[in-house]
């Protein structure tokens, strides 16, 4: 059973996410606010932090870096706050995945079940014990650091490629129609377009494919989107 640290103070919120993650499998606990849920680390020993932005023992603050320096667990971020520029500053200052409010339950927990296989993927890979890709081409995404590197060399990528990388790496063989793509770069007020998609899409393709013309690893699911095959 995994451990689930949920920092937020709205209790009607913290409630709904204690009930369901609960009845889903998970070990819950809650706290509303930061300096509590540091002290309770060690007790609690989590898996992951569910963390809100605004908590009011910081008067603002974000509250990433502070949990950071106690803790290298993944943090998800949930928040009311959809602005594009601090959904960037949360995850530059620590943040693993960032979902804003109002959302589904059910998307919640493929966030958090997506983070998880990652981390048991790469906790095999140190051991020696991590499956074959089915590409020749390896390719390992540190989210951590923000990093992605392609049969062992970094590749450089601007925020919307890595994020477009992340969902696929993160859902592999998963058809992502062009619309779920924009929602997930940029939220519902967003300024990308089906086109814009197709050009990151494209990027990415000449970054990490031998051959970019003839993708194996992002492939075009014609009239719906794409998909990534590693």
């Amino acid at each position: 059973m995994s451990n689930v640290l949920i920092i937020e103070d709205d209790n009607m919120l913290g409630d709904t996410l204690s009930l369901y993650l609960t009845g889903e499998g998970y070990s819950v606990t809650r706290v509303a606010q930061a300096t509590e849920g540091i002290t309770r680390l060690d007790i609690v020993q989590p898996d992951i932090i569910l963390l809100d932005l605004l908590l009011p023992d910081l008067d603002g603050v974000n509250p990433c870096p502070l949990i950071r320096k106690h803790t290298d667990v993944p943090i998800v971020v949930i928040s009311s706050e959809n602005n594009i520029s601090e959904r960037i500053r949360t995850l530059t200052l620590g943040a693993d995945d960032y979902i804003c409010k109002p959302f589904s339950m059910q998307e919640l927990k493929a966030r958090i079940e997506a983070l998880f296989r990652r981390i048991e993927i790469t906790r095999l890979k140190g051991r020696g014990l991590a499956p074959e890709a089915e590409s020749d081409t390896d390719i390992v995404l540190d989210l951590a650091r923000r990093m992605v590197t392609v049969s062992g060399q970094i590749v450089e990528m601007t925020f919307s490629e890595f994020e477009l990388m992340k969902l696929f790496y993160l859902n592999r063989g998963i058809v992502f129609s062009r619309y779920a793509l924009i929602q997930a770069l940029r939220g519902t007020d967003s300024f990308i377009n089906e086109r814009a998609v197709d050009v990151h899409t494209n990027h990415l393709r000449r970054k990490i494919e031998k051959d970019p013309k003839n993708p194996k690893l992002i492939r075009t699911i014609w009239g719906i989107g794409y998909k990534f095959m590693q």
